[in-house]
């Protein structure tokens, strides 16, 4: 590709709404943590390697038999979830990692979590963390 000579309409997002292909057989919650497997198929979040969190489900979608069937709306930005462990303040700017689709943790459980995103506040119900891409 040459560089420009004209003025071009390039297209934009405003980086914070996605929509992703649906796993097969797996059902997305709305407000759960949302990730993508290995094979770059929405799919909630859970205790396991190779995922990678891109943010909450918006909305309430079954996966078909077939991974790719369907799509999910996806949100980055900053959410609460619950903590598996005490957390208090001093997490602020750590990582988190994934326990299941509404917990997160300071711990990546020994090798087994996948990373959540950055803890950037902890209050009595929860931990909020920035989760994206």
């Amino acid at each position: 590709m040459s560089a420009l000579s004209a003025d071009r309409d390039t297209p934009r997002r405003d980086g914070r709404d996605y929509g992703f292909p649906v796993a097969a057989g797996v059902v997305c919650h709305a407000g759960a943590i949302a990730c993508l497997d290995a094979s770059g198929h929405a799919t909630p979040g859970a205790s396991a390697t190779g995922l990678t969190a891109v943010g909450r489900f918006v909305e309430r979608v079954e996966g078909g038999a077939v991974a790719g069937a369907v799509s999910v709306l996806v949100e980055t930005g900053v959410f609460r979830y619950a903590a598996a462990e005490a957390i208090d303040r001093t997490a602020i700017g750590a990582e988190g990692y994934i326990v299941d689709d509404q917990t997160v943790s300071l711990s990546d459980g020994g090798g087994t979590r996948s990373r959540a995103g950055r803890i950037v506040d902890v209050e009595p119900l929860g931990v909020w963390i920035r989760i994206g891409v």
